[in-house]
C-alpha cells in the first residue's frame, strides 16, 4: 500500500507504458514535472503542455504550448492533437493570485484552474480510449469554500484571493464527479486529488509567506512533501493498475481521502463530492464558454 511518504517512482514500479500517450498540463516544473518524469521514465509517451515552450526537460517530452487562461490556445492544443490519448493529468494552477481577469471576464484562478482545464478535457475527450483516465489536481485548499454559482467571477462579491482559490479547487473535484457520470459509457476514468503541501514550487510564486490559516507547522494533519512525493498521487490515479476502474473520487496520500472534519487539513468536503453540484457547475461551465 502507498501513502503520504511513497513518491511517483515508486507508485509506478514495475508498471510499462509502452505505448500510452500521456498529456500532463504544467510540466515544466513542480509535481507537473515530477508527474511527467516519472510518466515518461515507465515508458509512456508524454507531451508537456506548458506556457514556457523553452523549458529544458532531462527525460524524452514533447512540448507544446497550452495557456489555460487564454480559451484559444486551449482551442489551438485540441485542434492540434492527433491520434488516440490514454492519460490526460490536468495539473497546471495558480494561486491567490492579485485580481486578474481574462478576456472574457473570468477571474483568472477559475479560469486557470477550472474553465481552461474544463475546455481541455472537452476538447480532448473523443480522442480519449476505452480505459483512459483523467486526472483533476484539486487540493485540501477546496476545504476553505464552494463555488460561488451565483457570481464565480466576483463581479459583485467582493474579491478575496484564498475565496478564489478554494473555489477553484473545489470546482476542480466537481468537474472529476460529474464527468465520471458522463463518460462512464466511454469507459473512461476521472478522478481529483489533493498532492499534499509541496513549498517552494512555483505555485506559490504570489505568497509573501504561507499563511497561518494554511497551519506551516503541519499541526492540523495536511502532508508535507517533497515534489517526488506530491506527485505520487497524480502517477497512481494516471497510470497505476491498483486503481483500474474507479472513477468520481477524491484521493490523497495515494488513498481515498476521509470526509473532511473541520480543523483538520486533510480530507474532502461534502460539497465538494455533491452530484448536484457538480452538475450544475458542469451546466455552469458551458453557459460561460458559449
Amino acid at each position: 500500500m502507498f501513502d503520504a511518504s511513497s513518491t511517483a517512482a515508486e507508485v509506478l514500479a514495475g508498471v510499462d507504458l509502452t505505448g500510452v500517450r500521456a498529456i500532463v498540463t504544467g510540466a515544466s516544473s513542480g509535481i507537473g514535472l515530477a508527474t511527467a518524469r516519472a510518466l515518461a521514465e515507465a515508458g509512456a509517451e508524454v507531451t508537456a503542455a506548458v506556457r514556457d515552450t523553452s523549458a529544458g526537460f532531462d527525460f524524452p517530452v514533447r512540448v507544446a504550448p497550452l495557456d489555460l487562461a487564454d480559451q484559444g490556445s486551449v482551442r489551438r492544443f485540441v485542434a492540434g492533437w492527433e491520434g488516440p490519448l490514454q492519460i490526460l493529468v490536468n495539473n497546471a494552477g495558480v494561486m491567490a493570485t492579485p485580481l486578474t481577469r481574462t478576456r472574457e471576464g473570468w477571474e483568472m484562478q477559475f479560469a486557470t484552474n477550472h474553465l481552461g482545464h474544463f475546455a481541455l478535457a472537452l476538447g480532448l475527450h473523443d480522442a480519449m480510449v476505452p480505459g483512459a483516465r483523467v486526472v483533476s489536481v484539486s487540493s485540501v485548499g477546496h476545504v476553505n469554500g464552494e463555488v460561488l454559482f451565483d457570481d464565480p467571477n466576483f463581479e459583485r462579491h467582493p474579491y478575496d484571493a484564498w475565496a478564489a482559490y478554494s473555489q477553484s479547487k473545489t470546482a476542480n473535484i466537481l468537474f472529476a464527479v460529474e464527468a465520471a457520470k458522463r463518460w462512464a459509457p466511454d469507459r473512461i476514468a476521472v478522478n481529483a486529488l489533493n498532492p499534499g503541501r509541496i513549498w517552494g514550487t512555483s505555485l506559490g510564486r504570489h505568497m509573501e509567506t504561507p499563511p497561518d490559516s494554511f497551519d506551516p507547522s503541519g499541526a492540523t494533519g495536511v502532508s508535507v512533501k517533497t515534489v517526488e512525493q506530491g506527485a505520487a498521487t497524480s502517477v497512481l490515479l494516471a497510470a497505476s493498475p491498483l486503481v483500474a476502474g474507479v472513477t468520481g473520487r477524491y484521493y490523497e496520500d495515494c488513498q481515498v481521502a476521509v470526509p473532511y472534519t473541520p480543523g483538520v487539513r486533510r480530507g474532502v468536503a461534502d460539497y465538494a463530492l455533491d452530484p448536484a453540484k457538480a452538475a450544475r457547475l458542469w451546466e455552469l461551465s458551458l453557459d460561460l464558454m458559449h
